[in-house]
C-alpha cells in the first residue's frame, strides 16, 4: 500500500522511536502529525529529537495523550488514515513505584486514543509498539527439549544467585528466543502489565470493524538519540553516561543477563513497513535482532569503545523486582510477512550509540 498520498498521526511522535519514524514517513510522502507532551524525564537533555520535526509536512501538537479534549482535538485536525500509538512510560523498575502513573499514561491514554479514533472517524489501521516484557521469562525448554512454561523467578531464589528460570516443579528451564505464536504472556511487572493492556484494548475495541489493527512487539531498542539522562531508559544508553563520568559499571546478577538489542533506525523502518504492507500482518510481529547478548559482554564492548579497560566494572549480584533473565526473539514472522531483518548488527549499532553520546555529554559538560 502507498502511504505516499496518506495522513498519518503518531502519539509520542516527538520521542525516540517516533521522531524517525516521522521522518522516514515524510520521505515516502506522507502528512504527519505527533502529538507528544515533551514530559522532561524523557526529553531533557536531548533537544535534537524535536529539532528534527521542524520540516515541511510535519505538525507537532504538544499535548498529553491522556487530555482528551486535546487528543480529539489534534485527531479531528489531522484527520488520520494510520495511527502509531507510541506514547507509553517505560521501565519496569520505576513502575513498580508509581503505578498510578503508568497505568494513566499506558492504559486510560489508550482508551482515550480510541475514543479519539472513534470520534473522528476514518482511520484505517492502528499500529502499536508493544513490549517483549508481555512475556514475562519468555520460551523456554526443559532438559529433554521440550517446551516448558517459566515461572517469575523467586526472589529467595535469586538472593542466593540462582538466577536460572524455573518450571513449577523448581526445575532449571533453558531460555529460547521467544515467538508470541508459541509463547504464553506472564508480564512478571506493573510496566508489563500495562503493556499488554494496551494491546488487549486496541483489538477489542475495533474487532469486527474495518480498522486494522497490528502490533510490533519490541525487544531492547537503542541507539544516537536515547536519553542519557532517564535512569529508567535502556542500559545501554545508561552505560554511555556512566563511562563517561568515570563510573565504574555496576552489573547486575551474573552478568550473564541476555537481551536482544536492536537500532532504533531499524525499529522505525518495522513500523514504516506495517504502515505501506499491502496485507498488515494480523496479530504480533515480534521485532528484534533475533539474536542475543549478555550484559557483561556489551558492558565490556562499550567500556573498550569509549577507550576504558573492560575491567572498570564489578559484577553485583544484585536484582530487580520484574526482571527476566533472557530477551531473544523469534523475528521469523517478520522476515516472512514483513520481509524486514535488521540491517545492523550490534557492534557496528554500539559504534554509532558511543559516536552519538560522546558528542551529547561533551556539549552538555561543555555548557
Amino acid at each position: 500500500m502507498s502511504i505516499s498520498d496518506k495522513r498519518i498521526f503518531i502519539t509520542g511522535g516527538a520521542g525516540f522511536i517516533g521522531s524517525r519514524l516521522a521522518l522516514r514517513l515524510i520521505a515516502d510522502g506522507a502528512q504527519v502529525t505527533v502529538l507528544d507532551n515533551f514530559h522532561p524525564q524523557a526529553h531533557e537533555g536531548n533537544p535534537d529529537n524535536r529539532a528534527s520535526l521542524n520540516v515541511d509536512g510535519i505538525t507537532v501538537v504538544e499535548a498529553d495523550v491522556c487530555d482528551a479534549a486535546a487528543l480529539q482535538a489534534a485527531m479531528k485536525a489531522a484527520q488520520p488514515h494510520i495511527v502509531f500509538h507510541l506514547a507509553a512510560e517505560t521501565g519496569t523498575g520505576q513502575s513498580f513505584d508509581l503505578p498510578t502513573r503508568y497505568c494513566n499514561v499506558n492504559v486510560i491514554g489508550t482508551t482515550t486514543l480510541i475514543e479519539a479514533i472513534r470520534a473522528t472517524g476514518g482511520v484505517e489501521r492502528v499500529i502499536v509498539a508493544g513490549s517483549r516484557s508481555v512475556y514475562g521469562e519468555g520460551a523456554c525448554v526443559d532438559a529433554d527439549g521440550l517446551p516448558a512454561a517459566a515461572l517469575e523467578r523467586d526472589p529467595a531464589d535469586l538472593k542466593n544467585g540462582d538466577f536460572a528460570p524455573k518450571d513449577r516443579h523448581g526445575r532449571s528451564l533453558t531460555p529460547v528466543p521467544t515467538a508470541a505464536a508459541s509463547c504464553p504472556v506472564a508480564p512478571a511487572s506493573i510496566y508489563a502489565s500495562s503493556k499488554l493492556m494496551q494491546e488487549y484494548l486496541l483489538t477489542q475495541a475495533f474487532w469486527g470493524t474495518d480498522v486494522e489493527v497490528g502490533i510490533l512487539r519490541l525487544q531492547n531498542v537503542y541507539g544516537p538519540g536515547q536519553s542519557l539522562n532517564n535512569p529508567y531508559t535502556g542500559v545501554l544508553s545508561i552505560f554511555a553516561r556512566q563511562i563517561q563520568e568515570g563510573k565504574t559499571l555496576e552489573i547486575y546478577e551474573d552478568g550473564v543477563i541476555t537481551r536482544d538489542f536492536v537500532l532504533v533506525d531499524d525499529v522505525a523502518r518495522a513500523f514504516q513497513m506495517m504502515a505501506a504492507a499491502d496485507q498488515m500482518p494480523k496479530g504480533i510481529v515480534d521485532i528484534g535482532a533475533g539474536s542475543g547478548a549478555s550484559i557483561l559482554d556489551v558492558a565490556r564492548m562499550m567500556l573498550v569503545a569509549f577507550g576504558e579497560s573492560p575491567d572498570k566494572l564489578r559484577i553485583t549480584g544484585a536484582f530487580r523486582p520484574g526482571d527476566i533473565r533472557y530477551g531473544v526473539a523469534d523475528i521469523s514472522r517478520a522476515a516472512e510477512l514483513l520481509k524486514w531483518e535488521p540491517a545492523m548488527d550490534l557492534k557496528e549499532g554500539l559504534e554509532k550509540l558511543v559516536l552519538w553520546s560522546s558528542q551529547q555529554f561533551h556539549e552538555t559538560t561543555a555548557g
